[in-house]
């Protein structure tokens, strides 16, 4: 069986369509953090990437800047950049003008152009959004132009072994040996292989449905490995346990990850 790679060029336009629709929605609703956010994508990030004093540091698919301006408050100089016009916007109206952030409205390709023959950036960044790409080739092939020798990546997705598109959350009562009952919280996975591109919300109510790219770790890191990456670094969080009565929540099932972090170095 051949396994399909993941790249999804003829939903570009589209997907391109959908995000400049949803942007100012999406960062009206969640531009002043939430608890994935909060607790699990920016803590992992940080200490994946270790953002720091003297480091120059490209932020792909910035959406409305928020880890951008994070990562300037730790002293980085960020050069930030999306393709959706309304969220370089929207990040630059939440940034103040003395923040060492420049965004731009560019592609990845358009990034490597513009960065030819500059001195290479020490490190780069993607939070959240390779799984909103539908390729992801062009980010790891521009990427190895970019970054110094030796340079990482970090970039955030959610878990595509358990938090996909396909994927069903959970929670049933069985009876245990001794008679009494329990509640079982969990994710059933009917599909990881294949390689598959659907639209779903990411945030409940958004004006347009996304699309959503489910790559296997296969697939996804394949990529990073066959342009010169090695991962030397991975987080799986986990939200701290809900109170009150099970359900489906992320936070019902702390013995499972709804997103990863991944380090990947340039060698």
């Amino acid at each position: 069986m051949t396994i399909h790679d993941g790249e999804f060029s003829d939903l570009s336009d589209d997907n391109h369509r959908i995000w400049d629709a949803n942007a100012l929605w999406w960062d009206d609703t969640i531009g002043d953090g939430n608890e994935f956010q909060t607790l699990l994508i920016e803590p992992a990030t940080e200490r994946l990437l270790r953002p720091q004093a003297g480091d120059t540091i490209l932020d792909i698919a910035c959406g409305a800047g928020r880890f951008a301006r994070r990562m300037a408050d730790l002293g980085a100089q960020v050069l930030a950049f999306d393709q959706s016009e309304p969220f370089i916007t929207r990040a630059r109206e939440r940034t103040t003008a003395s923040a060492a952030v420049d965004y731009r409205v560019a592609t990845i390709d358009a990034m490597a152009t513009a960065l030819a023959g500059a001195s290479r950036v020490d490190k780069a960044v993607c939070t959240m959004a390779l799984m909103d790409m539908p390729e992801v080739k062009p980010v790891f092939a521009a990427l190895r132009t970019i970054l110094s020798p030796g340079g990482i990546f970090v970039f955030s997705i959610t878990h595509p072994c358990f938090h996909s598109a396909s994927i069903q959350r959970f929670a049933e009562i069985g009876e245990e040996i001794d008679g009494r009952h329990v509640t079982r919280t969990g994710v059933k996975v009917s599909s990881y292989l294949s390689a598959s591109a659907r639209k779903t919300e990411g945030i409940i109510g958004q004006p347009e449905p996304q699309w959503f790219f489910h790559r296997p770790l296969s697939v996804l890191l394949g990529h990073g490995f066959d342009a010169g990456f090695s991962v030397d670094g991975i987080e799986e969080p986990r939200l701290p346990p809900a109170d009150g009565k099970p359900g489906v929540r992320w936070s019902h099932m702390t013995d499972i990850p709804p997103i990863m972090a991944v380090r990947m170095r340039l060698g």
